[in-house]
């Protein structure tokens, strides 16, 4: 599982004109989800975004979290996270869960966070055509790799 967060002072997702998903200052997380992710993957993504101290404190130094903040999250799915490109100049994803795996750990990562930051996450629609609309602040992105872990 791969997912790249930004700090951002807001953002939202449109899917056909119709804004999904709106938050203030927080994170806009894109999630990638692989074939051979788990549910201890996912459980390990979350607690990782939900400690992430990345909010500047008083003396502006990276030391706050969401929690600190009262920040939001927009949780987006994106398979494309799994390109491999390896070979040629077109990405396989191959490596990306197919829906009828990647939907339920979606959604239970949806419920994690949620729950984590004792709020409603903020979405997209999973599989959509989606414009994402991200004011990232710093800008400041870090990409965590569940696999990257063992």
């Amino acid at each position: 599982m791969i997912a790249v967060i930004q700090r951002v002072t807001a953002s939202s997702v449109t899917v056909n004109g119709e804004v999904t998903g709106k938050i203030g200052q927080g994170f806009t997380v894109l999630l990638g989800i692989a074939e051979t992710d788990t549910e201890e993957d996912l459980q390990w993504i979350a607690r990782k975004m939900l400690g992430m101290r990345i909010f500047s404190d008083d003396e502006g130094k990276m030391n706050r979290d969401l929690h600190d903040i009262n920040g939001d999250i927009l949780l987006i799915s994106q398979f494309t996270l799994l390109a491999n490109t390896k070979k040629g100049n077109r990405p396989s994803f191959i490596e990306a869960a197919r829906p009828e795996k990647a939907i339920p750990l979606y959604e239970q990562m949806i419920a994690v966070l949620s729950e984590g930051l004792g709020k409603p996450v903020a979405t997209g629609i999973f599989g959509a055509d989606m414009k994402v609309s991200i004011e990232n602040d710093g800008p400041v992105t870090i990409v965590i790799d569940s696999q990257a872990r063992r």
